[in-house]
């Protein structure tokens, strides 16, 4: 571990589950070492995502051994380097976990080089958006340059890199959203997107956008929407499910996706990632491509320092921001 490494650091740790973030608090404790081919990495910024939140009461899948420090996503600079890393101390990285990023210093492998002139905050944003979004549209939908896409949930975090993506790929996309600030943010985000509110029917305004129908539904949102979006795929089209930031998974009538030929495929981009490595090196090698020529942007919300964490996660679950929300230790 580098001289200049702390002992101790500050973390913000998940000590017991709870539905209002009671068992979650700041605490001192050791700095971790990194173990051979990880890198120590002191974190400039990290950004919250739901299932972080989720995992602070038990509600996500993976379920964390207790205590543990939430927070998935970061960016920083490396510190120290455990046997067998291939990195050089001082390097700007950004990188994704389950958990970890809420702290002063995380440990971490995989980390992708921040290009030229990007900050840490804007860093923080891209790991586990745009995995989500390559893996979900490259991947499983196999998107064609001309393709009509529908995003759902367009100004999220995830949503948003969705529509970023889609574009850069040469889609066309149609991105739903909820509240006329986020639609006009989204405009001004992605000026050459069909922006459409998801408050009220809008199978029929897609189809008359698209010309009969969009090929590919990108859905992080599920709920009611589900049903009104799998109505405006074209014959053949792919409804991608990333998630159900509504809190609600709908149901599908399965006769629907026999008439249409439709197929339904369920993204869970960090675990293919892991199943197929191959797959992930190529998803951050394009990434990082569009990213360094500013083909893709990744887009900060607001950023909260690590004692106004309460502040920042309020600020999500409000569903008010458009992008990622970041913390910064």
């Amino acid at each position: 571990m580098s001289e200049k490494t702390p002992a101790h650091m500050r973390a913000l740790q998940v000590t017991r589950l709870s539905e209002a973030f009671e068992g979650v608090e700041i605490v001192d404790m050791p700095t971790p070492s990194p173990k051979a081919g990880e890198a120590l990495v002191r974190v400039h910024a990290a950004a919250l995502g739901f299932p972080a939140l989720l995992m602070t009461s038990g509600g996500y899948q993976h379920k964390p051994d207790l205590p543990f420090i939430f927070g998935g996503d970061f960016a920083g600079e490396v510190v120290a380097v455990g046997d067998g890393a291939k990195l050089e101390i001082g390097a700007r990285v950004t990188g994704g976990a389950v958990t970890g990023a809420f702290a002063e210093y995380c440990t971490a492998a995989g980390l992708t080089p921040i290009p030229e002139g990007v900050s840490f905050e804007e860093a923080a944003a891209f790991p586990s958006a745009y995995l989500t979004a390559h893996v979900s549209l490259v991947h499983a939908a196999h998107v064609q340059p001309g393709e009509w896409v529908l995003v759902l949930g367009g100004a999220g975090g995830v949503g948003l890199a969705a529509v970023d993506l889609a574009l850069a790929l040469g889609a066309k996309v149609i991105a739903g959203a909820s509240t006329e600030d986020k639609r006009a943010a989204l405009r001004a985000y992605a000026p050459d997107a069909h922006v459409i509110d998801t408050t009220k029917p809008f199978k029929d305004i897609v189809r008359e956008i698209s010309g009969g129908g969009v090929n590919v539904v990108y859905d992080p949102v599920g709920g009611d929407l589900f049903a009104e979006a799998i109505s405006c795929l074209t014959f053949a089209g792919r409804m991608l499910v990333i998630g159900f930031a509504s809190g609600d998974i709908p149901t599908l009538s399965v006769n629907r996706a026999l008439i249409k030929h439709v197929a339904v495929i369920g993204v869970r981009a960090g675990e293919y990632s892991r199943r197929f490595p191959d797959k992930r090196r190529e998803t951050m090698r394009t990434l990082t491509e569009l990213w360094a020529r500013g083909a893709i942007r990744p887009h900060v919300d607001g950023v909260f320092p690590l004692d106004a964490w309460r502040e920042g996660v309020a600020r999500m679950t409000s569903r008010a921001c458009v992008g990622r929300v970041i913390l910064k230790p």
